[in-house]
């Protein structure tokens, strides 16, 4: 069998050098054009371009996002954008829209094409419709089982990405209006503002007294669905033909993208490596998975149709264990500091866990820490704060330091 692509997000050029840092294979990005996520910080074309070449030295691919659901305003400057995607040797756009594939099929024919889970994929005979224009890839909508899937790659040969892990939208396939509906910002160009996480209530209309369907302290969420997670079914997923697993989050922190990137790249080689391994492990994986912030975890349509159980009615993002406290820039072997980046406060005495990109996680003590002058530091509160910590064992660039508990 042929080990399966581990796609993770990069919402800006720091992100996508840990995903590759973490294990990802391939990664997907947006630039200010045409990206479902607009509010992602995304990419300026000097970072796209030494995104891509980063990339392609350590033999990983980048994929390019631009799968808006277009209007004819969203055509203007498209085709040199395109021609300059190709110029910069992007692996493959990302797209939904008829109108727009068209267009890139006409401009970048040579190109390699991958449409979007907005094009709502959800049987073989489209996805045999979008192999037929040219399409190399599609990926599968949410609302599938793993049979469904099966069946589309078994009649289809188009290659199969679909989402593994992370937020699950509470629309088809990401199509929503509620947006548009409540604050005029179209989820379809990528401006989503997430209306599905406001508090609900009914409202009696003859006297206008409003009820909660349920509630907590926090409010009532009626819409909220707990975020995918597959880590401990990867059988299942190779085994219905799942080519690319893909990791939701262009607008999640690098330490989201790190974490949880690193716990699928385990799952997979330790698979390939010994199912009998993975199977031993899965409880780990998952343990792991815990420590990033989540709105709790379900296999979506993966097995069944999603029930009640499967939903964040209480509106609470589930308590991570473990707080992200510095980025790891460098280290010296000689002295056995390494210099850091502040996330959140920590202090002298905190017990602290290294995520490491590569090898195994560690755990210590802070015994000593020092500013940029070489003043001993006691407590790190200041947001992006950089500070020399002592650390017990060699670490890299791209490591991260959690709070241990």
């Amino acid at each position: 069998m042929n080990k399966p692509e581990l796609l993770s997000p990069a919402g800006d050029l720091e992100r996508l050098k840990v995903a590759f840092a973490y294990g990802a294979d391939a990664v997907y990005i947006g630039g200010k054009f045409l990206s479902m996520r607009a509010k992602a910080k995304n990419f300026e074309p000097s970072e796209m371009e030494e995104g891509i070449s980063y990339a392609h030295s350590l033999g990983k691919k980048v994929y390019v996002a631009a799968n808006i659901s277009a209007h004819n305003s969203d055509f203007t400057g498209m085709d040199e954008y395109f021609q300059w995607l190709e110029k910069i040797e992007a692996d493959a756009i990302l797209i939904s829209d008829l109108g727009v594939f068209a267009l890139a099929r006409e401009i970048v024919p040579k190109m390699e094409i991958h449409i979007s889970t907005q094009a709502n994929i959800t049987n073989h005979a489209t996805a045999e419709f979008w192999r037929n224009l040219g399409a190399s890839r599609v990926v599968v909508a949410r609302e599938l089982s793993l049979g469904e899937i099966k069946e589309i790659r078994e009649k289809s040969p188009v290659e199969i990405e679909a989402f593994v892990h992370g937020a699950m939208c509470m629309a088809y396939s990401g199509r929503c209006l509620i947006s548009n509906f409540l604050n005029s910002r179209d989820a379809n160009r990528g401006e989503c503002s997430q209306p599905c996480r406001f508090k609900y209530s009914l409202l009696e209309e003859k006297s206008g007294e409003t009820y909660p369907v349920h509630e907590s302290e926090r409010g009532t969420y009626i819409l909220n669905s707990k975020d995918l997670c597959m880590v401990q079914h990867i059988p299942d997923l190779i085994s219905a033909g799942v080519s690319s697993f893909k990791i939701e989050g262009r607008m999640k922190t690098s330490y989201y993208v790190g974490a949880v990137t690193k716990a699928y790249r385990e799952a997979i080689d330790d698979y390939y490596l010994s199912p009998e391994l993975y199977k031993s492990k899965r409880s780990h994986y998952q343990n792991e998975l815990q420590k990033v912030g989540s709105r709790g975890y379900t296999t979506g349509f993966f097995y069944n149709k999603m029930t009640a159980a499967d939903h964040d009615y209480a509106g609470e993002n589930q308590v991570t264990a473990q707080d992200y406290l510095a980025a790891i820039e460098s280290y010296d072997e000689t002295t056995g500091f390494c210099q850091i980046e502040q996330r959140n406060k920590f202090a002298v005495g905190d017990k602290i866990e290294i995520l490491k990109a590569q090898g195994e996680n560690f755990t210590q003590t802070i015994t000593e820490l020092y500013d940029q002058n070489g003043a001993t530091v006691i407590t790190a509160p200041h947001p992006k704060q950089k500070l020399k910590l002592k650390i017990n064992a060699p670490v890299t660039q791209y490591d991260m330091i959690r709070r241990y508990v």
